[in-house]
């Protein structure tokens, strides 16, 4: 994937009740698939599901956000927000495209915001998919939350987004990864907005994926890279254990597993998304 692919599916942007929300967006709705709707990590953007846009778009409508803070969104109000307030943001942007059931797919961080809407509006949710998430520290002592949370500010503080990029971004996907997919993650995170990824870092101190999720009765399912350093497998695992479902192990790929390996996770979406669609076709309710 380059940087010109970009122009295959542009920056777009809307005004929701939330404020701004820019993201990305491929394929159509259809009568007999359902919409997926990508949420990126801490160090992302809507631009890093490029390959996910352009493969799951053949056949479904496909949505990736920049979430509150990144890109052009509006940030959320509070400087110590909770997962309910990225939640809202995202009912309010799916309200605003007309979206009112759909696949959900979070990454990382991105995966406590998809928890917090799928156990508050789970009408809404069809099916729920985390990749690599990150659980939160919201229950490990105030003294870890703030230690977390202080040293990754003090990191940004320090190095930049640019920096942050350069420094960091190799911890992202595994030795297997080619140029390319290193390079389309350094460019992603390069371009994070200080002030909505310093939110973003209060979120993850405060949230407690393994409730939200616990309080989901839906269709989940919880993959992780096999190489993957920052959410391991032995740190997903009890979230697939709170969802009551096995973890899903993927050779040879690390945190930005979709973006090393992108027909691996291409495919595990849609199947997963397929396999909704056809309880739906049998009459039972997902």
């Amino acid at each position: 994937m380059n940087i010109e692919t970009l122009a295959s599916f542009a920056d777009m942007r809307i005004g929701t009740t939330h404020g701004i929300t820019g993201y990305r967006e491929a394929g159509a709705m259809h009568l007999r698939t359902l919409p997926v709707v990508l949420l990126h990590g801490i160090g992302s953007g809507a631009a890093s599901w490029l390959r996910q846009l352009d493969v799951l778009g053949a056949k479904r409508r496909v949505l990736a956000w920049d979430a509150p803070g990144y890109g052009v969104s509006s940030r959320v109000t509070s400087e110590s927000p909770i997962a309910s307030d990225y939640a809202n943001a995202l009912s309010a942007w799916l309200d605003a495209l007309g979206v009112t059931r759909c696949v959900l797919v979070g990454h990382s961080l991105g995966a406590i915001i998809a928890g917090s809407f799928a156990a508050d509006m789970p009408e809404r949710v069809a099916g729920l998919m985390l990749i690599s998430p990150a659980a939160g520290y919201g229950a490990a002592s105030k003294d870890l939350r703030e230690s977390k949370r202080d040293a990754r500010l003090k990191m940004l503080a320090e190095l930049g987004p640019q920096g942050l990029a350069r420094e960091r971004s190799a911890n992202m996907v595994s030795q297997y990864a080619d140029e390319t997919a290193r390079e389309w993650v350094r460019w992603n995170m390069a371009r994070i907005v200080p002030e909505g990824y310093a939110q973003a870092t209060h979120l993850l101190a405060n949230a407690h994926l393994a409730v939200d999720i616990a309080r989901f009765h839906g269709r989940i399912a919880v993959a992780v890279g096999a190489e993957d350093t920052i959410t391991p497998p032995e740190a997903c695992a009890p979230i697939a254990q709170a969802a009551h479902v096995s973890l899903q192990v993927i050779p040879r790929a690390g945190h930005a597993g979709y973006v090393e390996s992108p027909a691996v996770y291409t495919t595990l979406i849609d199947a997963f998304c397929q396999g909704i669609e056809c309880h739906m076709k049998d009459g039972v309710t997902p």
